[in-house]
């Protein structure tokens, strides 16, 4: 690999007319393939990122691209106005994948928490009997859940939060993992715990195991549901269908999105039992574009892939990999990682340099990775990679990091 050389072109383009709302590295994609994204200047490089799992399978993954042509040749957008083929083959193919009941199709991954948002408090409102008007969710400190209004009500991130408000009321926030904590805020009020069973923009962290069994212990004796945005710990990124699965956990509902559309289409959703979606009725939730055929296509497609267990099992089996050869960098620049299937969270030695500089100093070497809340990175590499081109990340990170020590 050469040196990192970019079409300045293109990107003084997008910096005159683009908002400035990301900071992304100076590579400008022409070309997807798999693993593997391509310059317009023909450098390649390993898409260590995923499009944050929304590419659990890779670029153009001949089985998806299959799936969207056929479906753009019969039709692409009926909304919800009428019913369309495709909308129940997919809600009952993703049903059976995480054990529910029901389906409510939505867009974005925002889209599918402010759902799951308001099915809390309409069935805390319907069901459970707390007074209109004063139902509250626990969340958790360090979350991430999107962009949307409400959502940042909540949110600690001052880049997130500042200068938004007015904010959203009925939120009660506690420390990550805290089992303690979360008991104490739990009044009869409460509707719901919103819970990332793994915080991916906070850098891949991972509770201490218990917590989440715990966490459904605690909701199921308070008559509290537990929601779990499975968004970017969903669909095969951890080794298991969902996260919570890996202790074997259920929870009440479930917040699914990126990797749903295939790296193809946005597709969100929120997955629960009757007994909790049925607050939903006609004309109280909707969406232009959630359940269009297009997009329920390619969800019944990726469902499919998952449904044969493969993209999972792959996942477990490369987590070993992953993290020994990352966990030989501790001490070497790296002060800690943390693994769980193919993501990972890596906090480099921050006198070393800060996160954007190591992805900057790693697409140089080939690869394209993501920097988060100072000198913490994060990995996510399609579950179509190889052993072989595992190392080859890794690798990369090493050389990266040494060359830092001097």
């Amino acid at each position: 690999m050469t040196e990192l050389s970019t079409n300045q072109a293109y990107i003084d383009l997008e910096d005159k007319v683009a908002a400035h709302n990301y900071s992304p590295l100076p590579v400008v994609v022409e070309h997807a393939d798999g693993i593997h994204v391509t310059d317009v200047e023909g450098n390649t490089y390993i898409d260590a990122l995923s499009g944050y799992s929304a590419l659990n399978f890779g670029h153009r993954h001949p089985g998806l691209v299959q799936a969207a042509k056929d479906q753009l040749d019969r039709s692409t957008l009926t909304s919800r106005a009428f019913h369309n083929d495709q909308l129940g083959p997919f809600c009952e193919a993703l049903a059976q994948l995480v054990g529910k009941d029901m389906i409510l199709p939505m867009n974005t991954g925002a889209e599918a928490v402010e759902t799951a948002l308001k099915i809390a408090r309409k069935w805390a409102y319907q069901v459970k009997g707390v007074p209109e008007g004063q139902a509250e969710i626990v969340v958790m400190d360090g979350n991430f859940h999107g962009r949307t209004t409400t959502i940042i009500s909540f949110s600690d991130d001052p880049e997130a939060h500042d200068h938004y408000g007015p904010y959203t009321p009925g939120f009660v926030s506690v420390p990550y993992g805290d089992l303690a904590a979360i008991e104490a805020a739990i009044t009869d009020s409460t509707a719901a715990v919103l819970v990332e069973p793994i915080q991916g923009e906070q850098g891949v962290m991972i509770p201490k195991e218990g917590f989440l069994p715990g966490l459904r212990e605690l909701c199921t004796s308070k008559n509290v549901l537990m929601i779990a945005d499975e968004i970017q710990s969903g669909l095969g990124r951890t080794g298991t269908s969902l996260a919570c699965e890996y202790e074997g956990v259920e929870a009440d509902m479930y917040t699914l999105g990126k990797a749903l559309g295939g790296g193809i289409v946005p597709v969100s959703a929120v997955a629960a039992d009757a007994e909790v979606m049925n607050v939903i009725t006609p004309g109280t939730h909707g969406s232009t574009f959630g359940g269009n055929p297009l997009a329920a296509a390619v969800g019944k497609a990726v469902v499919d892939m998952l449904a044969t267990g493969e993209h999972q099992a792959h996942a477990k089996e490369l987590e070993t990999v992953f993290a020994d050869e990352l966990g030989r960098l501790v001490g070497s620049g790296a002060e800690a990682v943390r693994v769980r299937g193919l993501w990972a969270g890596i906090d480099i030695d921050p006198s070393l340099m800060t996160g954007k500089e190591a992805c900057k100093a790693l697409a140089k070497k080939g690869v394209l990775a993501k920097d988060t809340h100072g000198s913490t990175i994060r990995l996510a590499p399609p579950l179509t990679i190889t052993e072989d081109e595992l190392r080859q990340v890794t690798d990369a990170l090493a050389a990266v990091l040494a060359e830092a020590r001097g």
